[in-house]
């Protein structure tokens, strides 16, 4: 088993390769973690990992109340995390190449990343000003059929998108405007979809393309028939949650 450690960057969301992410950076554990990033050479990339939290909270506790009316003060590179950082995440995250890494003048950092490659958590090291991770790339394997599954998926989320945005309203996607490679396609639909994170959690790890797109294919139907069915509420009110202040 081939492994690679690199810094690790939970999140209350799920990345998956090929989308754009942007942070806000703030917390001193990441500023850190930033810093070091910096110091890489400009022509090699600036990686790190971004893991969904599975049990525990993105934002460390840094006065009473914050981020809950039950929260303590909480430092170090695990802090809402407990004592076993690998048990409060997921096992299957994204490594992120960061192109853009801005310092403000108040320290804080604007950064603006891209999912490139999935990864399975190995290990967590906590021993550092932020958290490390030693982390298992994983191939993308196509599965039986992923093209055809692709059609359909794609067919799907235009009669999805259709439900959000209203016919009338808003003009689609045409066919030029999506992808046809399955594995673009069904990391791009996990990505648009509004779903919670413990299902873009499933499709991210599913074993092969054509798993995840059997699955998108079975979500997409179900949520266009309860959109359909819940006409007088918008679909925007159905997943919302709290913003990530990252």
């Amino acid at each position: 088993m081939t492994t690679v450690r690199l810094p690790l960057f939970p999140l209350n969301s799920v990345l998956f390769p090929g989308l754009v992410l942007p942070l806000n950076i703030f917390e001193e554990r990441y500023r850190a973690m930033m810093r070091d990033l910096l110091k890489t050479p400009e022509d090699e990339p600036r990686r790190f990992a971004v893991v969904a939290i599975r049990d525990g909270h993105e934002v460390a506790a840094t006065s009473p109340g914050m981020p809950d009316q039950t929260a303590v003060p909480q430092r170090g590179p695990s802090a809402g995390f407990g004592d076993d950082p690998l048990k409060a995440f997921h096992s299957v995250g994204c490594i992120a190449d960061a192109a853009t890494i801005r310092e403000r003048a108040d320290g804080s950092f604007e950064v603006l990343a891209t999912g490139t490659t999935r990864v399975r958590l190995v290990s967590v090291d906590a021993s550092g000003a932020y958290l490390t991770a030693e982390l298992e790339e994983l191939a993308e394997e196509p599965g039986e059929e992923a093209g055809a599954l692709a059609e359909g998926v794609l067919r799907a989320f235009r009669q999805y998108q259709k439900r959000l945005a209203g016919a009338r309203e808003r003009s689609l996607a045409t066919g030029a405007d999506l992808p046809d490679e399955p594995s673009v396609v069904s990391y791009l639909v996990a990505a648009a979809a509004m779903l919670d994170v413990p299902a873009k959690q499933r499709l991210l790890q599913a074993p092969d393309t054509a798993s995840r797109l059997r699955e998108e294919l079975t979500l997409l139907r179900a949520e266009t028939a309860i959109i359909r069915n819940l006409p007088s509420l918008p679909a925007s009110e159905l997943t919302r949650g709290p913003t990530s202040l990252n």
